[in-house]
């Protein structure tokens, strides 16, 4: 029941980018964004988990991968640095200045990232694209490293079977060898509820961190 609420949150949030993009005001979508980065300093990162369409397409996606049983990779070594991220971010800024200042042409690079994104879903963990390439995750994981609630793992309940691991879409969750207890980074981590749902000792909630 909860993961129908929050596939139907993701719908709707896409339809409303598409609304959006058909009326020709990403700047909308784009001030939607700006606010998910001031609020990702309190509650995380809830833009990636719950609103954006790039998400919600891969999730759809890498579903489809699984029925094809396409095995998908891990992070290539050039790419593990993430500078690509950051490549894309500056790039995408500068061409669409550039565009609009040359030839008058508000030229939007949401719905070329989207496309890419379902692209590098077909070859690569889902990880891949939110860490290493979108230009929007690096800025969340920014001001998301300093939330002020977010998922955390009770470690006196926690078992290390890895099943949160596996399931989670950004490779936020982590069960250390040492003592064999899960850990979420707050910077990679979409809140997205999947390893909440599926820990059989209910070790994961959403609540105040230690940082503060």
């Amino acid at each position: 029941m909860e993961q129908f609420k929050i596939n139907y949150i993701r719908i709707i949030f896409l339809v409303l980018f598409v609304g959006v993009m058909m009326k020709g005001t990403p700047m909308l979508w784009l001030g939607i964004f700006g606010i998910s980065l001031i609020a990702a300093l309190f509650f995380g990162r809830i833009y990636c988990g719950w609103i954006c369409p790039m998400n919600t397409a891969m999730i759809g996606t890498e579903k489809l991968t699984m029925k094809l049983n396409i095995k998908l990779k891990n992070t290539p070594k050039w790419m593990a640095s993430g500078w690509l991220a950051w490549v894309l971010l500056l790039g995408s800024a500068a061409a669409r200045m550039l565009l609009k200042k040359v030839v008058g042409v508000d030229v939007s690079v949401l719905l070329y990232l989207l496309i890419i994104s379902v692209l590098v879903t077909f070859r690569y963990k889902p990880e891949v694209f939110h860490n290493k390439i979108c230009p929007f995750g690096v800025l969340q994981s920014l001001t998301g490293r300093f939330a002020y609630f977010s998922r955390k793992v009770d470690p006196m309940k926690c078992v290390g079977c890895k099943l949160c691991e596996k399931t989670c879409p950004s490779g936020a969750v982590v069960v250390f060898a040492e003592d064999k207890k899960a850990s979420i980074d707050s910077s990679l981590c979409h809140q997205c509820l999947n390893c909440t749902l599926i820990c059989p000792k209910e070790a994961i909630d959403y609540g105040k961190t230690k940082k503060r």
